[in-house]
């Protein structure tokens, strides 16, 4: 028998090294532009470089802006649409905002515009009135979730640079941190502080180059039967949970957050985002979504791999002082999201310890900023 060799997210067709790499550069650039806005009245802070949105001081408030993109989810709703004959793309005009809003979270914003960008590979793409319907309403449905206006997009059709079936989606948002003490870039973070994740619906919309290659391989392909009897292409497909409900909510009731990181690309190590030097000792884990449980199985994925680029059941890392924890799981439980303690932060130097499966990250394998 071949012996089966463990699937990673570089085999699958995702280096981050290079791809990291290019964000740095990109930053290192980027930070030469700043002074562009002089006399504008607003400034940059410069601090908010390298996370997971960018901000600028506009004097009696600050104004976040960040642009994600869906990625190959889109080709797994195509290729479940072929087969079943519904179409997907209502779910995933909702992972394609999700994966915007919760990064301009991460520092503090609410969420007040949302603009599409949805660029087909042929105009004829536009022509199937269910599907069209179904991202249209998805998209504004998703909007609602987020507090966000629509704003409005682009929609141009890319023959040869996008193949003619398929779309690509994204989407950008602007979001406004008033009062300017909401703004959460992680300078109050510090030892013994609580870590709190916040569930995740499944795969969200990170890891699907590696979802998209295990399917290759079943015999059945995305129809394949999970043990939970749910069809392995529709749980991958389930949205991704928009969080902005629940950070609103925190805010609102004075919950003093020090800290909040989205965990998509990256899984675990993404605890880890802020610059700062600490050890984030994690002694409990949640619940692992049934889909991802097959994936690992299935790939095979090691645990060190796995956790360290998909989310594993944490949507969204907060970190809050132990005073707050208590209040911090009852509005999250309100939201009707699922938190769990899952550990601290420790002085020492930059990793992510996982103890219950004896994994360790260190700094170095998460380069995000210069």
């Amino acid at each position: 028998m071949t012996k089966k060799t463990n699937l990673t997210y570089k085999k699958s067709g995702v280096d981050y090294s290079k791809i990291d790499n290019l964000k740095l550069l990109a930053q290192k650039e980027a930070k030469k532009t700043a002074s562009n806005i002089d006399g504008t009245g607003f400034s940059e802070l410069e601090i908010s470089r390298g996370e997971s949105a960018f901000v600028v001081d506009c004097g009696e408030f600050y104004l976040a802006s960040i642009t994600e993109c869906l990625g190959t989810k889109v080709l797994v709703a195509d290729e479940m649409s072929k087969i079943t004959g519904k179409t997907y793309y209502s779910q995933i005009a909702q992972d394609t905002i999700a994966m915007a809003v919760n990064d301009i979270l991460t520092v503090g914003a609410r969420p007040i515009s949302i603009h599409a960008y949805w660029a087909a590979g042929d105009s004829k793409w536009f022509e199937d009135k269910k599907r069209m319907t179904a991202l249209v309403k998805g998209w504004k449905k998703a909007c609602d979730l987020s507090g966000a206006a629509w704003g409005g997009g682009e929609t141009p059709a890319l023959r040869g640079v996008i193949e003619p079936e398929t779309i690509d989606l994204a989407a950008s948002c602007v979001g406004v941190i008033k009062p300017k003490n909401r703004l959460t870039l992680g300078e109050k973070l510090q030892a013994e502080d609580v870590i709190v994740f916040l569930e995740s619906s499944g795969i969200h919309a990170n890891g699907l180059t590696m979802a998209r290659k295990i399917a290759e391989k079943l015999p059945e392909g995305y129809v394949t039967k999970l043990p939970d009897g749910s069809l392995y292409g529709e749980a991958l497909l389930k949205p991704t949970i928009i969080y902005n409900s629940v950070i609103q909510d925190l805010f609102k009731n004075k919950i003093d957050l020090h800290y909040i990181s989205n965990i998509t690309g990256h899984g675990w190590r993404k605890v880890m985002r802020h610059p700062g030097k600490f050890i984030y000792r994690l002694d409990k884990i949640p619940p692992v979504p049934p889909v991802l449980k097959f994936m690992i199985e299935q790939g095979p994925i090691s645990p060190k791999e796995a956790y360290g680029s998909l989310n594993m059941g944490a949507g969204l890392a907060i970190f809050v002082s132990e005073k707050n924890l208590k209040k911090t799981l009852t509005i999250a439980k309100k939201n009707g999201i699922k938190a769990y303690q899952v550990g601290r932060i420790e002085k020492g130097p930059k990793q992510v310890i996982v103890e219950p499966l004896n994994i360790t990250y260190q700094g170095s394998s998460l380069k995000l900023r210069n």
